[in-house]
């Protein structure tokens, strides 16, 4: 797999003291009933595997930000809504713990730009747009200077390129405003650096116009809100009607009951790694059954390698072959269903042939991902999925020694908690669309 890869150049041409007092709304996209399942794990697959050809290149008034989320129709993807500029311009973007760079597109953009739903963000256009600073201590360009003073106009921009997209991107920073659209229950923060692409290629965009890193790298949301910590419970893929709500500050906690906790395993220095939230994760149980995998077949190793991450902008879980192996073995094991090779239909290669496109499918037990301290525990709607008469396990395999991931589909009904200041993830079971 191909990794992140990102050019620096420099062309001739800080976040609020009040910040962390601001409040930020998510809602939800609701899922297009036009599109099958099948049709939805293919797309999120392939959105999948462009993401982590990414990674594998570059080896309210108490405080708190809360924002809407939503599915995007097809892609599998929680999709928060924001507004950027003065006068505000609404768009939605990727929520993405995986990464740490916000960016959008934005006129003028040439004729190699995705399609989205809302029109471009013209930066001539609002009074509060600036050029990032090329010795700010958020641009790229600042190591390049190595304590120099910049050229005069200097604007850094950059080609992020991904095993099949890119974009180019020049910094600039401008005021954000987050919440609903009720003004009173708003917040604008000013001085917020981000991305403003004029081109871009080989993106699989659904409804989304650009992307909010939610990682912990500097240029995150989390990082330039200086929030200790957020939250958020999402909704179920097949709830078209309900919101879930993303929290980053003091608000953000888990008043539920069953409340796990385990800590961060301490990320490589190295980007893109840098910005992952690594987990210990030991075993994995079936039912009653653990599976047997060697304690460090998902463990981080000396040189960045491997490792297990929670990523929100990931649809299916990836593990390593030697674990992934050892999971589908135990499904079939349980099932009396017809195997079929579900790869050209869903992606997903083990799936079982229902008696019907109507049938039910047979009951499983839970799932249990152990973490140091906790357990994880998924019910058979959390790991399996059904369409159009196959009934398939919603995970993947990666080669061993590479990264693993616990995507949003595993973290449906999961109400889950960063504790970045304590360097812990706590979860808990939830209805996430009562909450």
């Amino acid at each position: 797999m191909a990794s992140l890869a990102i050019l620096v150049s420099l062309v001739c041409a800080a976040l609020a003291s009040d910040a962390a007092a601001v409040r930020v709304e998510l809602t939800r996209i609701h899922a297009d009933p036009s599109v099958t399942a099948s049709q939805f794990v293919r797309d999120a697959l392939r959105r999948d595997m462009h993401r982590h050809n990414a990674r594998q290149l570059a080896a309210s008034s108490d405080g708190t930000v809360s924002a809407p989320t939503q599915i995007a129709p097809t892609a599998g993807e929680y999709l928060m809504t924001l507004a950027i500029g003065t006068p505000p311009q609404s768009y939605q973007a990727i929520a993405d713990t995986g990464s740490d760079l916000i960016w959008t597109q934005c006129a003028p953009c040439s004729s190699q730009c995705f399609q989205q739903p809302t029109p471009l963000y013209n930066p001539s256009s609002s009074t509060t747009f600036g050029v990032l600073p090329c010795n700010s201590s958020l641009s790229r360009c600042a190591a390049a200077l190595a304590g120099a003073a910049p050229p005069p106009g200097c604007v850094c921009m950059y080609n992020q390129t991904y095993g099949s997209g890119w974009t180019y991107v020049f910094e600039g920073s401008e005021t954000f405003t987050f919440g609903s659209s009720t003004p009173a229950n708003q917040a604008r923060v000013p001085g917020i650096a981000f991305g403003c692409s004029n081109a871009s290629g080989g993106f699989n965009t659904s409804s989304a116009s650009g992307l909010v890193g939610l990682g912990r790298g500097s240029l995150s949301l989390v990082s330039q809100l200086g929030v200790p910590k957020f939250s958020y419970c999402l909704t179920p893929y097949q709830d078209t009607n309900s919101t879930s709500t993303l929290l980053l500050g003091p608000s953000a906690s888990l008043n539920d009951t069953g409340v796990s906790s385990t800590p961060f395993v301490a990320s490589p220095s190295s980007a893109p790694m840098s910005t992952y939230y690594y987990l210990n994760l030991t075993g994995i149980s079936l039912g009653t059954t653990a599976l047997s995998i060697p304690p460090n077949a998902l463990s981080l190793k000396a040189d960045g390698t491997g490792g297990f991450i929670i990523d929100s902008g990931t649809t299916i879980t990836l593990l390593g072959n030697t674990a992934y192996q050892q999971v589908r073995a135990a499904v079939v094991s349980l099932v009396t269903l017809a195997t079929t090779d579900g790869s050209a239909a869903t992606g997903l290669d083990l799936c079982f042939e229902l008696p019907s496109s109507t049938s039910s499918p047979p009951a499983m037990p839970s799932m249990t991902l152990h973490f140091d301290g906790a357990d994880m525990v998924l019910p058979a709607e959390s790991y399996m999925m059904s369409d159009s008469g196959l009934w398939c396990l919603a995970m993947q395999n990666q080669t061993d020694g590479g990264l693993s991931i616990l995507g949003n589909y595993q973290q449906q009904n999961m109400h889950i908690l960063y504790d970045v200041g304590q360097e812990t993830l706590s979860f808990a079971p939830a209805k996430c669309s009562t909450l």
